[in-house]
């Protein structure tokens, strides 16, 4: 019997994330009954704002690139306009100094090797290496042993194509240092960001709050489409029930576990050990974003890297101001930043101050209680994107199945991850129903 025959299901999802957002949108779209349960007052899971004492700000930074089809279009089904939300710029990875590497707009090719071609910063050794390098990547299909890291992949590579390029990009994409990244899943990224079509490597930068872009927007949809929403309220139980499942005691045709890894492997741990198994063992690397604060100055661009090292603990720095948000406030982004979470947030606020001094030495002058707006960690930002690393299934059982960007797939833990995630899972314990 089709799965359109059996119309409408009770659908449960757990988790209001993008991921959970995501499955609560189409299973709606798709006519099922949806009631979705959130641990969290508020939806966005670990992109979302928060309320601080300088105003709204993220608890994270997040880039979108071009070619985040399934995001984008998400954003579109809930009314989020993605041309007004977000500020879309070609590839730059450029630094205070003007060193580094901008993609022209172009055919994804002929980019790639403008870009290198006009590096600044770099000798056309480098230059050379690395265009040698990509184009044996490319030759090869993107693809290379699974157990190898990045550090590994790019280790004929100048030191300086390294520190400017491949480093930072590494932790942007994967939040694992290169030394214990999966060479094989950045290349994924590259070959999806760099090589999928024209824009594809586009970054698009949030111009309004994390929240805006997505979970109040979707929020507001599924309620307009009579969804039930429940905030605030964490399962407690979760068990077969003949064909479907009982949560909380409540019966469901199908679930989707859209909530963390940690939740995920509590919630099934009674009746799909192996899996929750998987799942309790992930780990998981850090992010930390401090604000600071200086109304004078303006970068050169909405987004710049930064040499990060033993004591600069910033990859990357944002204008919030440039893009139509908070004027003068600057978000310095941590990625991989274990070993300054083990630090503390108060050292790790005064290096990345001493750190944004220097890289704008006419900036950030003030007392540093005027400086620093808000800084916060997100402990469990992202799994461990380790070389041979086994994620969990997106099967749990028959009618039951875990979304969300710890699941096996071909990403690290990033938005579009998120959202790919979720229509498979859903599409996954649906297509069991049907068959039941």
């Amino acid at each position: 019997m089709s799965a359109a025959s059996r119309l409408p299901r009770e659908v449960a999802v757990v988790g209001a994330g993008w991921a959970g957002l995501s499955a609560a949108v189409r299973a709606t779209e798709q006519g099922h009954r949806v009631t979705l349960f959130e641990m969290a007052r508020r939806p966005g899971g670990r992109a979302r704002g928060v309320p601080t004492p300088a105003g709204e700000l993220d608890n994270g930074q997040h880039i979108l690139i071009g070619a985040y089809h399934h995001t984008l279009a998400l954003m579109r089904t809930v009314g989020a306009d993605p041309a007004a939300l977000l500020h879309r710029m070609p590839l730059r990875l450029r630094y205070p100094d003007g060193r580094g590497l901008e993609l022209p707009a172009g055919s994804p090719l002929t980019s790639f090797l403008r870009g290198v071609a006009t590096a600044r910063g770099w000798s056309a050794r480098e230059r050379l290496a690395l265009l040698l390098a990509a184009t044996g990547w490319l030759l090869r299909g993107f693809r290379c042993a699974p157990d190898a890291s990045v550090a590994t992949l790019c280790r004929r590579l100048p030191r300086k194509v390294i520190d400017d390029l491949v480093e930072p990009l590494c932790v942007a994409a994967l939040n694992t240092p290169m030394q214990a990244a999966s060479a094989q899943v950045f290349l994924r990224v590259l070959r999806d960001a760099l090589f999928s079509g024209a824009g594809s490597a586009d970054l698009l930068l949030p111009r309004a709050s994390l929240s805006a872009l997505l979970p109040e927007p979707a929020v507001t949809w599924l309620q307009a489409q009579g969804a039930v929403l429940h905030f605030g309220r964490r399962v407690m139980g979760l068990q077969a029930a003949g064909a479907g499942w009982l949560l909380d005691g409540q019966r469901f045709d199908a679930v989707v576990l859209a909530c963390s890894a940690v939740e995920a492997a509590r919630l099934t741990g009674a009746f799909a050990p192996a899996w929750s198994r998987q799942a309790a063992t992930l780990r998981y690397e850090p992010i930390v974003t401090a604000y600071l604060h200086d109304p004078r100055l303006r970068l050169a661009a909405p987004v710049l890297a930064l040499a990060a090292g033993a004591e600069a603990p910033a990859q990357f720095v944002f204008d919030l101001g440039a893009l139509g948000r908070t004027p003068g406030c600057f978000a310095f982004v941590v990625s991989g930043a274990a070993p300054w979470v083990e630090r503390g947030l108060a050292a790790t606020a005064v290096a990345v101050m001493r750190q944004a001094r220097l890289a704008f030495p006419t900036a950030f002058l003030a007392d540093d209680d005027a400086v620093l707006l808000h800084i916060a960690a997100e402990q469990r930002a992202t799994f461990a994107c380790t070389p041979g690393l086994v994620r969990p299934p997106r099967n749990v059982a028959p009618g039951l199945s875990a979304a969300g960007d710890y699941v096996d797939g071909p990403y690290p833990a990033t938005l579009e991850g998120s959202v790919r995630a979720a229509e498979q899972a859903l599409a996954l314990a649906l297509a069991a129903q049907a068959q039941s």
